[in-house]
């Protein structure tokens, strides 16, 4: 996709031109070395992608993506901190390389500095991407909670689960979407229509890191494999597990989930589970059902469609990603 290639190569021209090189170097190499990896920087190009989308100029949202970017990768290092994770895009993760009182400062200073990137916008438009991405931290913050109570939780009901990843991962690319949009002096309603297709395109990507995490190719996804199993995360195909397992494999999944332990039996006993009452062929049903939904809210918006391709095309290739 040649439209994502070039949004890549701005946010990437950008973070090379804001690395930092303030000091003390022990708080601020960490933070360049997480944003240095890369990944997809899909978030960032988000906020690119709908600017544009509503005619806006690029040059006033590289600095408010490069902020989604930074606060992207603090909850990056944190998550890694509270999960004890050795990977992260298949590079050591910053706790493990520099401790976890590092991992917490370099972490912090990660999202302090994406509040001052969004310092240049006018002030109404500041004002109103500010109380979004605001707001949008204190849900990530909720799901995250979420995400820890549900390890110790008997019952975690399918819509507690999808609160929990709405708040944890789709409000992020959500907001994004729509702080672009903003920037752009979208309407409020255009923006809501699609704030609302970054909230089910996040809902199924998160999903699909659910399904991931087991069936996925570990070499290429680059965390761990079955890293939920180990931490009693009650994921999607969990869930899903529960509700079509029998009797003796509901019984079979609560022992294993009442433990925690790195006996690899645990993973194996699990996996197979898994593949029996099919979750993962549930998975990725509930996943082209979100990007569905998500399309729906794009078709709302009153712009050519030639304009919506390639959202189209970024909602299609997430749902056939391999890492």
């Amino acid at each position: 996709m040649e439209f994502l290639d070039r949004y890549q190569q701005i946010v990437a021209d950008a973070i090379t031109k804001y690395t930092f090189k303030d000091k003390p170097s022990e708080l601020y190499d960490p933070m360049n070395y997480i944003i240095s990896h890369g990944g997809k920087r899909l978030r960032p190009i988000m906020v690119l992608m709908a600017c544009d989308l509503f005619g806006g100029d690029l040059k006033q949202a590289i600095k408010p993506a490069l902020a989604i970017e930074f606060f992207h990768n603090f909850t990056l290092i944190h998550d890694d901190i509270m999960d004890e994770a050795p990977l992260r895009r298949n590079k050591p993760t910053i706790h493990t390389l520099h401790g976890i009182n590092v991992g917490i400062l370099s972490g912090d200073g990660l999202m302090l500095k994406a509040y001052k990137f969004f310092e240049d916008l006018e002030p109404e438009i500041f004002k109103a991407c500010i109380r979004i991405f605001t707001h949008t931290g204190l849900l990530l913050c909720e799901g995250q909670q979420y995400d820890i109570n549900f390890e110790t939780q008997e019952n975690v009901t399918f819509d507690d689960y999808i609160r929990m990843i709405t708040y944890k991962t789709g409000v992020l690319s959500a907001s994004s979407f729509e702080i672009g949009a903003l920037i752009a002096r979208a309407d409020f309603k255009d923006a809501k229509a699609i704030f609302n297709f970054g909230k089910h395109i996040g809902i199924a990507f998160q999903i699909m890191d659910d399904y991931l995490d087991v069936f996925g190719d570990q070499a290429q996804f680059g965390k761990k494999h079955a890293g939920d199993i180990y931490e009693n995360k009650k994921t999607v195909l969990y869930l899903l597990a529960r509700e079509h397992g029998t009797e003796e494999e509901i019984k079979e999944l609560d022992y294993w989930y009442g433990k925690k332990t790195e006996n690899i039996d645990k993973v194996y006993g699990v996996e197979k589970i898994f593949r029996r009452t099919k979750v993962d062929e549930k998975a990725l049903r509930l996943i082209e059902k979100h990007n569905e939904i998500g399309q729906s809210y794009l078709k709302k918006i009153d712009i050519p469609e030639e304009k919506k391709k390639p959202f189209i095309e970024l909602a299609n290739y997430l749902l056939r990603r391999e890492s």
